[in-house]
């Protein structure tokens, strides 16, 4: 088995890449690093993620579920900021809870790109240690 050293992106899918690419830059606040003609990369951190445009259509949650989502740390103070600012700029955050117990401990919100992904914010506590 290969040993992994970690995560270098993931790819949400998108019918529209100006309008994700707007999303997650200007009102999320993510860096664009580049463009082709179907993928839009974007880096959150030191980590990187793509918008890429789908033919397919895309698999969304049933109503009111966030199983399906992206999940983005982010710190305390970022967090309480993001709260405010989200809906001030027009995005509902649906869901908002604070996991005491289980995999991933933290407050989190959650929020609906354009395409109805579900996007995580978590001000991270606790997560899994590494085994050794």
């Amino acid at each position: 088995m290969p040993k992994t050293e970690g995560v270098l992106h993931f790819t949400i899918p998108v019918k529209n890449l100006d309008r994700a690419e707007k999303f997650y830059s200007e009102i999320l606040g993510f860096e664009k690093v580049a463009r082709t003609d179907r993928i839009v990369f974007m880096r959150a951190g030191d980590d990187f993620f793509n918008l890429t445009y789908s033919e397919n259509p895309i698999t969304l949650n049933a109503e009111g579920r966030h199983e399906i989502h992206s999940a983005f740390r982010v710190t305390p103070q970022i967090y309480d900021e993001t709260l405010k600012l989200l809906p001030a700029k027009g995005v509902e955050i649906f869901k908002q809870e604070d996991r005491r117990e289980g995999v991933f401990v933290g407050r989190s919100a959650y929020v609906r790109d354009p395409d109805g992904n579900v996007i995580e914010f978590i001000d991270l506590k606790r997560a899994p240690a590494k085994q050794p």
